[in-house]
């Protein structure tokens, strides 16, 4: 039996998100990012470093390549790509 890649894939992993402290947003949308802490900052499944602005953009979901962010703080419109070194990393749409 062939699929599309999509069916073939597995379940994305959820998140439940809290409010942590970002208050550069609305009220509503702060759990949704965070301070980047630096080169050696590690980060999770559901989150993605804005290449514009250094600002944590956090996910409900797992952030898989292909997927569109956008960034509040800065207004921009990212979509999510894997690096040469294999890494997830973002490229500015706009």
């Amino acid at each position: 039996m062939t699929g599309t890649a999509a069916t073939e894939e597995a379940p994305r992993l959820t998140f439940e998100l809290e409010d942590i402290g970002f208050n550069e947003v609305p009220k509503k949308w702060r759990k949704f990012y965070r301070y980047w802490d630096g080169p050696g900052d590690v980060m999770a499944p559901n989150e993605i470093l804005c290449p514009v602005c250094k600002v944590v953009i956090r996910s409900k979901r797992e952030i898989r390549p292909g997927d569109r962010l956008y960034c509040m703080p800065c207004m921009s419109r990212l979509v999510v790509v894997t690096g040469d070194d294999g890494e997830l990393t973002t490229d500015v749409l706009y």
